[in-house]
């Protein structure tokens, strides 16, 4: 077997002249690009969706995506109020924003082993349940305990976006469609995090900050009814249906008749990948009968349970949720939530000065002002989105011909860094003109630059992760929500003493120092990623075959 056949991340998409390859007949195609995940020829494999419901799919899992994203990020715009009307001090709306990193990044763990037992729709709907929740005890707060564990709630609404919806993407589009589709992943997170602070200011400015809750309780609610009729189950047991295909192909039918022994040649190693012998042979039984389509109702069952589901899987997922601690063991896991990470962290500095310093001279903003410094963020990420992702398919693509035809992982890091300069050039302008009282251009500049930075770090990393480990995206962004969120945390505790102690110039001097050496581990990544990749190649095999034997 060639060499980049062995390494996760590393695979021929064209022969060594840049051409469309002449062999693996057999493998399915569009135009010159070999697909993977390779279709099956069931009419349920999502991959085979017309492009109006795989375009309607992806609009719901975006739209929970956004929903939120901009829920988490809310909180803010009612502090003033809060604090006037029920003497709630600043220091608890810290403690409430770690809480809500903790719900967002620990929920997401303890969820993601329920997504492969029992389907991926009842996580959402759970999900958004929460966030009802959490938006109706925001609402009616009176007191600080209110304020604080609200926002646990508010978080773990989130937990669906941070793995699942990637999950659910990479379930029905192909790996070379991977940048543009984590571009729109990345676009409604962005559009969530900026435009809903940038909403929920206006919303408390106008009606008061109660109906910043109210209306998330609301459009989650909505967003329950739209998605439990409208969202279709999309786990599809592909590793059984491959092997299936492939011993019929291989005209091996009559040999199954006769003793049910599945060929170790061709698909040795997709067999290795499902559950036990056992599940492999009753998976072949039931699709050697004419596979039939499934109806509506069953499309939109609340649980679909996993073929490998032994009475109601509860011992299973306790396997399952330490089986997914492994993943700190892979360098690209830490990578990505580390650039991801530092995302999060820096947020809660500037959206900090922006309530504390800005509504004072020589600015003198009110709460509808402060939320419109949100949109140069906005139009940044929107940017940073376009280039880290649906720029990245066709360099990819570029890079790709220019190596020979093999595909490496981090091809897709170089677009990282532009990032790692602008960023921190964003960071330090930002805090220069909060410091010495500069308006327009120079600081709306500087958040261009910082959700420029947001958007394109994000994408980027995150379709790095799952390009090196494809076969373990739900587990791969369930260690990037962990490290992200706790890195989150421990920067929003540490936001107002840092501020305190050295004022906003020297702060934002560290971090944008900081966010510098985060970033820039980008390098050290690109020279040395595909050596890690190599190192846990075995590594990665036995977590998939240890998952799916669980």
């Amino acid at each position: 077997m060639p060499d980049e056949n062995l390494i996760p991340g590393t695979r021929r998409l064209y022969d060594e002249h840049g051409q469309t390859l002449s062999t693996h007949s057999e493998l399915k195609k569009h135009g010159d690009i070999v697909l993977a995940p390779q279709p099956t020829d069931h009419p349920d494999d999502p991959l085979h969706w017309g492009i109006l419901r795989k375009c309607w799919h992806a609009l719901l899992l975006l739209l929970i995506t956004a929903l939120t994203g901009a829920t988490t990020n809310d909180s803010g715009s009612a502090q003033f109020q809060e604090n006037a009307q029920l003497n709630i001090s600043y220091d608890s709306f810290n403690v409430g924003a770690g809480v809500l990193f903790i719900g967002i990044g620990y929920w997401t763990l303890l969820i993601s082993p329920a997504v492969w037992l029992y389907g991926r729709r009842i996580s959402y709907i759970i999900c958004l349940l929460l966030g009802v929740i959490g938006g109706i005890w925001f609402a009616r707060g009176e007191k600080t305990s209110d304020a604080i564990w609200n926002q646990l709630f508010v978080g773990a609404s989130e937990s669906c976006a941070e793995a699942n919806v990637q999950l659910s993407l990479m379930d029905i589009f192909f790996q070379h469609q991977r940048g543009a589709v984590l571009g729109a992943y990345m676009l409604a997170i962005s559009v969530g995090t900026y435009l809903g602070p940038l909403i929920a200011n206006n919303i408390a400015s106008s009606m008061g900050w109660r109906w910043i809750g109210w209306f998330g309780a609301i459009f989650n609610g909505l967003l329950v009814v739209v998605c439990f009729f409208g969202l279709e189950e999309t786990a599809f047991d592909r590793n059984a249906h491959l092997v299936v295909e492939g011993i019929a192909s291989a005209g091996s039918r009559e040999a199954m008749d006769n003793g049910g022994e599945l060929s170790k040649s061709s698909d040795e190693k997709t067999a290795s990948k499902s559950t036990t012998d056992r599940d492999i042979t009753s998976s072949v039984d039931r699709q050697l009968r004419p596979a039939t389509r499934k109806t509506y109702l069953q499309r939109i069952r609340l649980i679909t349970l996993a073929p490998n589901v032994r009475g109601t899987g509860f011992k299973q997922y306790f396997s399952r949720l330490f089986h997914t601690l492994r993943v700190f063991t892979f360098p690209a896991v830490w990578f990505a939530g580390l650039q991801w990470g530092a995302q999060d962290a820096w947020l809660t500095f500037y959206l900090t000065t922006e309530d504390d310093n800005w509504s004072e001279a020589p600015w003198n903003y009110g709460t509808a002002a402060l939320g419109n410094m949100n949109m140069p963020c906005l139009i940044g990420a929107v940017i940073g989105c376009a280039y880290g992702g649906w720029f990245s398919d066709p360099f990819v693509r570029w890079m790709t011909r220019r190596n020979n035809g093999i595909q490496e992982a981090e091809m897709r890091l170089w677009l990282l860094l532009p990032a790692t300069v602008l960023f921190p050039t964003g960071m330090l302008l930002f805090g220069a003109a909060t410091t010495y009282g500069w308006s327009w251009p120079v600081p709306y500049v500087a958040l261009g630059f910082i959700g420029f930075g947001w958007g394109n770090a994000g994408d980027v990393a995150m379709a790095y992760l799952e390009d090196c480990y494809p076969n373990m995206v739900l587990e791969g962004m369930v260690g990037v929500a962990v490290i992200n969120n706790t890195i989150g945390m421990t920067f929003t505790f540490a936001a107002d003493p840092w501020l305190t102690a050295d004022g906003t110039l020297n702060t934002y001097i560290g971090c944008g120092a900081l966010s510098f050496v985060f970033m820039a581990t980008t390098v050290p990544m690109i020279l040395y990623g595909k050596v890690c990749r190599r190192w846990t190649a075995e590594r990665y095999e036995r977590f998939l075959v240890l998952r799916d034997g669980l």
